[in-house]
């Protein structure tokens, strides 16, 4: 296989989120990808399959595990196929379901693509107090006016809001314990942000599941957000959101957010991605 490293929701190498591409795995055993995975390094990687229909089957790989989705990853994936075959649009059969993609090239070169989000949906999070200890935070961190819920748009995120940007910054959590709860929960990564505005909001996304202690741009955790302030009424849709990520880690990414007005409608959330 050729893997390709892309990094995602940045337009600088420096920024955003790396991912490991493979554009063609076909006929290439789970363990492999999975080695090959953990050889990158990076949170996940992305490994497309063509079909006979023109779809791609892609498969998302952490160090550690396979993961149902990964947004950084698809967009990444995605602009690297563009630039190897042409913008355009793309279906891409997750083990989350059917994402739609559209990728363009920009002036100066530089691809972004936007996908779909399966239809997202938020339950309850009753391990609350343990995640709270496990972050070390408590319940007067955390701003009221967006509760707790666990959402989904692929893959599991307990949201939690912080009440302001210090605390955000301020992540020393216990590795070993928040991944077993994680494992436990079959949550994929925590989606921790502090709302600045109605459309800004700073984001970091702790990933032990996948080996690696925070998430520099989390795409799939970014659609779930979206999908959980459209549930919950706590955004007026249509709506644009901007997402800044990896600040706090030297990898400053942007992540943009379209909620549309439908209640059933899968989330949109675009970047762009760079070779590495």
């Amino acid at each position: 296989m050729e893997i390709l490293r892309y990094t995602a929701f940045s337009a600088d190498p420096a920024g955003g989120n790396p991912a490991g591409v493979v554009l063609d795995a076909t006929g290439v055993p789970d363990a492999e990808l999975l080695a090959a995975a953990a050889e990158v390094g990076y949170s996940e990687s992305a490994f497309l399959v063509p079909r006979p229909d023109g779809d791609l089957d892609v498969r998302y790989f952490s160090p550690l595990a396979e993961v149902p989705f990964c947004g950084h990853a698809t967009i990444a994936a995605s602009i690297a196929y563009a630039t190897a075959h042409g913008a355009g649009p793309l279906r891409l059969r997750t083990r989350a379901g059917l994402v739609e993609v559209s990728t363009s090239e920009t002036e100066g070169g530089i691809y972004t693509a936007t996908l779909v989000s399966v239809p997202p949906k938020t339950k309850p999070l009753d391990a609350l107090a343990d995640l709270l200890a496990a972050l070390g935070w408590s319940a007067t961190d955390l701003d009221p006016a967006l509760p707790p819920r666990v959402a989904y748009a692929g893959a599991w995120h307990p949201i939690i809001a912080a009440g302001s940007r210090e605390r955000l910054a301020d992540l020393d959590y216990d590795f070993p314990v928040l991944q077993e709860l994680m494992a436990a929960q079959d949550w994929t990564t925590i989606q921790l942000v502090y709302r600045e505005s109605d459309t800004v909001i700073h984001s970091r996304n702790p990933f032990p599941p996948g080996g690696v202690v925070e998430d520099p741009a989390t795409g799939a955790a970014a659609a779930a957000l979206g999908g959980y302030l459209r549930e919950l009424g706590l955004v007026e849709s249509p709506a644009a959101l901007t997402i800044h990520q990896g600040d706090d880690m030297g990898r400053p990414g942007v992540i943009t957010v379209t909620i549309p007005s439908d209640p059933g409608s899968g989330i949109h959330v675009s970047g762009t991605a760079v070779p590495l």
